[in-house]
């Protein structure tokens, strides 16, 4: 994986960069047509028609790949076809073709290779190789998954974007305990599957947008300061002269943007943290 800064023939060639997405195999065919369709435009409204989500709108056109996150085809060797650039998620897709003549999309693992031959379950003799989807169970201590599932059967919910990936650390009575990517120690059921290895495209990171463009052909319009409207549009806008809001920051509908509560209820699966991404001691921050 290797980032491209272009000559600067302008401004937004001058501070942008592209990824070259070298692990891509996949470059001029379409994408395997039985396991996409149409991804719709929103602009961020919900059923009723009404703004959930700001700043969203526009952008390319997408086809959206169907990604099998439960990876539950036991004992049936899986071939790797492709590696494939994916426009709706960060990290690259993998296609497979079981011995059975059945096609998916997966999470591609960093590493991964066209060419070879992947399973999952937890059938004996199989190996925690890269592209492996096995039980935690089954995982030795101290190796590195992906595509993590919270409760058996669920399908991977943990580490799926480009470049994420968590440790496992124990085992105890139908347990493991994991560290996630933000630091934060969890613990789900033993039964519950992962892939080996770490998602790839770890490089996404890395690149500079460059140009206001770029977010638009993505999605993502602009975002206004809210002191800079009128104040029918926001709680902070108006005013005579530049003022610097009058009040604590806050979005559109009041709701505090510092130090406020935003979570409305406690989740359940809270309880299966072990510790916190972060913690306050003494009132400090500790990480």
């Amino acid at each position: 994986m290797a980032i491209k800064q272009y000559n600067p023939t302008s401004a937004g060639r001058r501070a942008g960069s592209v990824n070259t997405h070298d692990a891509v195999t996949l470059r001029t065919n379409r994408p395997e047509k039985s396991l996409i369709s149409r991804q719709k435009k929103r602009g961020g409204r919900n059923n009723q028609g009404k703004i959930t989500a700001r700043h969203r709108g526009g952008g390319h056109k997408q086809m959206y790949r169907h990604v099998d996150y439960f990876r539950r085809t036991d004992g049936v060797a899986a071939e790797v076809l492709t590696v494939e650039y994916d426009p709706c998620r960060t990290t690259h897709v993998c296609l497979i073709k079981y011995a059975d003549g059945k096609k998916a999309y997966i999470i591609a693992p960093e590493g991964l290779k066209v060419g070879q031959t992947i399973q999952s379950g937890p059938g004996a003799g199989m190996e925690p190789v890269v592209g492996n989807a096995m039980p935690l169970s089954a995982i030795p201590l101290g190796m590195t998954v992906h595509n993590i599932e919270m409760q058996p059967g669920g399908g991977g919910k943990l580490c799926r974007s480009a470049g994420s990936s968590a440790v496992l650390n124990a085992r105890d009575s139908g347990w493991a305990q994991i560290t996630l990517p933000s630091g934060e120690v969890r613990r789900v059921p033993a039964a519950c599957r992962a892939t080996i290895g770490a998602c790839d495209n770890a490089e996404h990171q890395n690149v500079s947008i460059g140009k206001a463009g770029r977010n638009r052909w993505k999605g993502i319009r602009p975002s206004v300061r809210g002191v800079a409207m009128n104040p029918i549009a926001h709680p902070m806008g108006g005013g005579e002269g530049r003022t610097s809001g009058g009040r604590h920051p806050c979005s559109p509908t009041g709701k505090l943007a510092k130090g406020g509560k935003t979570r409305k209820r406690r989740k359940p699966s809270s309880s299966a943290i072990v510790r916190r991404r972060w913690s306050r001691r003494n009132g400090q921050l500790i990480t």
